[in-house]
């Protein structure tokens, strides 16, 4: 045991193993060195974690941080501090920017851009095309790509790969697992005659179940087929969940935690188009059993879909207004209210957040405390009370839909790569993300 760590982590109720126990953690050279009591010396660096429960560093497998192109809402740099802010160190980033992330230039351009520019640690996904299918078979040994990213409906940008032949050449091609936002285009398309101008109440009946059960029900099929692995993003409805809790071996999915939080029609009256998201909120009888999926361990993550638009965009007439909300930084938060109104277990939690996405995407030494792996930790204050607020948003777009929700249970410390970030909830250090190995 070295003598003398970078960083001590002192009296930390500490996730190890499924279990809490109170302990200090010894990090050096970016990596957790022991696990135990320690003796602080005077020439190393201590935090006192007593009060505080310390996780395996939160992964946000689902953020758009809109650079390059849309970079007045969001950039890199403004979402991975929005992230650390709310205890997240790591996230997967999606490639529908302008230009697309869709080709090895504009990869290689995107990790140019991350790199001393990112607080947290990052992966990003190649985006699928009709036309790219070269590409996506190489994709194996590409630095920093967690996966290939396919929209089978249309939503923010123009990535769309809508044509079964072309969904399963990409699905069936592909060296990385293909992660979906699953609706069905052709019927996005036949249904657009529920669209009420001005009442965004009529985006679930535009976009509704059977859009998106038709579409997860086809790229399962597709899979299953070929015997590949797939992921389906932002899972809303009951039919979906019941489908997929079927097909468990190469299938794995997700739900946000607006998903979990919000209902159809109130959060419509309440927010109006800042409650606007693809695929939508939807009645509670679908949420509930978003919550079954959650609580028989059928749902496999949580990811925020942090997808950030200007308030001005929001403010005009639906449908002119774009979808998609901010929630990289409200996750932790939102979800540890959840856990404190008994809604899921930390265990279930921390399966969601960090374990099951490093096992299922392969992220190297990630999603646990243990000796050797890398110091990325998310420190906790289970019973703080706190009102989230517009002002406390990091990212660019500068609002939340969960603006003046009380939660208890609050992100106070991130550590990424050894180094501690965020403390007390104030940023203070610079940023120093690497992209994930896998």
């Amino acid at each position: 045991m070295p003598s003398s760590y970078d960083l001590t982590l002192k009296n930390g109720k500490c996730f190890i193993d499924g279990q809490l126990k109170t302990t200090d953690i010894g990090i050096s050279d970016g990596t957790i060195k022991s696990i135990g009591n320690i003796q602080a010396s005077s020439d190393q660096k201590i935090l006192d974690a007593s009060n505080f429960v310390v996780l395996p560093g939160v992964i946000d497998t689902q953020v758009h941080f809109r650079e390059p192109g849309s970079t007045d809402v969001e950039d890199l740099e403004s979402g991975s501090k929005a992230a650390v802010l709310g205890g997240v160190t790591s996230v997967f980033e999606m490639p529908n920017t302008n230009p697309p992330t869709s080709n090895q230039t504009e990869f290689n351009k995107k990790l140019n851009l991350a790199k001393n520019r990112m607080f947290c640690n990052y992966a990003f996904y190649f985006g699928a095309t009709p036309h790219n299918i070269n590409d996506l078979k190489k994709l194996n040994n590409l630095e920093g790509c967690c996966g290939v990213k396919l929209f089978a409906g249309s939503s923010t940008g123009n990535l769309l790969v809508k044509d079964e032949k072309d969904i399963e050449q990409v699905i069936s091609n592909s060296s990385k697992i293909v992660s979906i936002h699953s609706e069905d285009e052709d019927i996005l398309n036949l249904r657009k005659k529920f669209i009420k101008k001005g009442d965004v109440s009529s985006h679930p009946l535009w976009r509704n179940e059977e859009c998106a059960m038709s579409s997860t029900r086809r790229v399962v099929k597709i899979a299953e087929r070929y015997n590949k692995k797939i992921h389906v993003l932002h899972v809303t409805t009951k039919e979906e969940v019941e489908f997929l809790s079927r097909y468990k071996g190469n299938v794995s999915f997700e739900i946000t935690p607006q998903h979990l939080t919000l209902t159809a029609p109130e959060c419509y009256k309440l927010l109006g188009p800042l409650a606007q998201m693809n695929p939508p909120i939807r009645e509670k009888k679908h949420q509930d059993m978003l919550w079954k999926a959650i609580r028989d361990n059928v749902a496999d993550m949580i990811g925020s879909d942090h997808a950030p638009h200007s308030l001005q965009n929001k403010k005009k007439e639906y449908p002119l207004t774009p979808s998609g909300m901010p929630g990289v930084q409200t996750l932790i938060p939102i979800m540890l209210n959840h856990v404190n109104n008994n809604k899921l277990t930390l265990n279930n939690f921390v399966k969601l957040v960090s374990e099951n996405p490093s096992k299922i995407f392969g992220i190297k030494n990630k999603g646990h405390i243990k000796e050797g792996f890398d110091a990325d930790l998310t420190i906790v204050d289970m019973n703080m009370k706190k009102t989230i607020k517009n002002e406390w948003i990091a990212s660019k777009c500068g609002w939340t839909p969960f603006d003046g929700y009380e939660v208890k249970g609050f992100p106070l410390g991130t550590i990424v790569n050894g180094k501690a970030i965020v403390w007390e909830g104030k940023l203070i250090e610079k940023a120093n993300g690497k992209p994930l190995k896998f």
